[in-house]
């Protein structure tokens, strides 16, 4: 059975049996996992793959961000993204006002799929793991943590807030020309969330979660 290798600061890990085992996503190398003191990156010792982190901040640094993240998602569904003015006529648009002209128009399908990836996915990923991340950092047992861990992986390929921001700017170069554009203070925000939310999406791992809240039960 294979050890572990792992980066530390001038330190070694030495592996014993009490140590988990974890299997290699890349090699399926069954190895024991040392617990990871924070800034420790952990590598398969066969094959090199990256297996999980244990950030320098822990838990406080995604909790930051996500805490961050939640406020902005708020600001960006409270107001206007974009203001049109077409000849007199003013046309206020907010984030969730895609879908609803989607689902105006006699489209649902669409409608549907744009509301669940821009607004109900990402809602469902920022404040369920920010619900996780606050009860595991102050040691909570509060209701639904483990079922909430074991969807967010699941939502997250749905929170494409990235696409959607790419949609709007590709709108607003071919609206341009048309219409008078005057960018609202959700646009702001909702552009900042993505970078957030990137950040705070980096500095999570699954295996750390996972861990503290068996050390939570």
């Amino acid at each position: 059975m294979a050890g572990i290798v792992a980066h530390q600061s001038m330190e070694t890990l030495h592996v014993t049996a009490l140590h988990p085992l974890h299997v290699c996503h890349e090699c399926d190398t069954i190895q024991r996992v040392p617990t990871l003191a924070p800034g420790t990156v952990a590598h398969c010792r066969v094959c090199g793959a990256h297996l999980f982190s244990n950030p320098r901040g822990g838990l406080n640094t995604p909790l930051a961000l996500m805490l961050g993240a939640t406020l902005l998602f708020i600001l960006a569904n409270a107001y206007p993204l974009i203001t049109l003015d077409l000849n007199g006529l003013r046309h206020t648009t907010s984030l969730g006002g895609a879908s609803l002209a989607l689902w105006r128009n006699e489209r649902p399908l669409l409608a549907a799929v744009v509301g669940f990836t821009t607004v109900l996915g990402p809602a469902l990923l920022i404040f369920g793991t920010t619900y996780v991340l606050a009860a595991l950092r102050w040691h909570r047992r509060m209701a639904g943590v483990a079922t909430l861990l074991s969807w967010i992986t699941r939502f997250q390929p749905w929170g494409m807030l990235d696409v959607f921001m790419l949609g709007v700017l590709v709108a607003l170069v071919k609206l341009g020309s048309m219409a008078e554009i005057v960018p609202g203070v959700g646009l702001f925000a909702f552009a900042i969330l993505i970078f957030v939310f990137a950040a705070a999406a980096s500095t999570l791992d699954a295996h750390l979660l996972w861990d503290s809240y068996e050390d939570l039960r």
